[in-house]
């Protein structure tokens, strides 16, 4: 029996509750100070009609709602862009990026991050 990763059970949860027109999600893990293989941090760009009448919290709510159980189990971060088909139509995902990393050993001197 094959275990599924987190990004394949993060794209399988979200397919499931919203029937997403279009769904990416990408570990973006690699960005933070996490050991290499991490599956910490994510990002999701979800088009759905079930966004449609949602502000852009509830949106999030949403699909945080969908992956609340990832969190119990390590998921750290997740990034949403989270839209109507119409949406999509009009904006695309292009120039959709994660804000960049603040903590540890990523954070560039002078960013404003400290350590403990």
């Amino acid at each position: 029996m094959t275990t599924a990763t987190r990004q394949e059970s993060i794209q399988s949860k979200l397919a499931r509750a919203l029937d997403p027109a279009h769904l990416e999600v990408e570990n973006e893990s690699r960005m933070h100070s996490v050991p290499a293989g991490s599956e910490t941090h994510f990002k999701v760009l979800v088009v759905s009609e079930a966004f449609r009448g949602m502000s852009p919290l509830e949106r999030h709510r949403r699909v945080n709602d969908v992956v609340r159980e990832e969190f119990g189990a390590g998921l750290h971060a997740l990034t949403i862009r989270a839209m109507t088909p119409d949406e999509w139509e009009r904006q695309g995902g292009a120039d959709f990026r994660s804000p960049a990393c603040l903590g540890g050993s990523k954070a560039s001197p002078g960013s404003g991050a400290k350590s403990s």
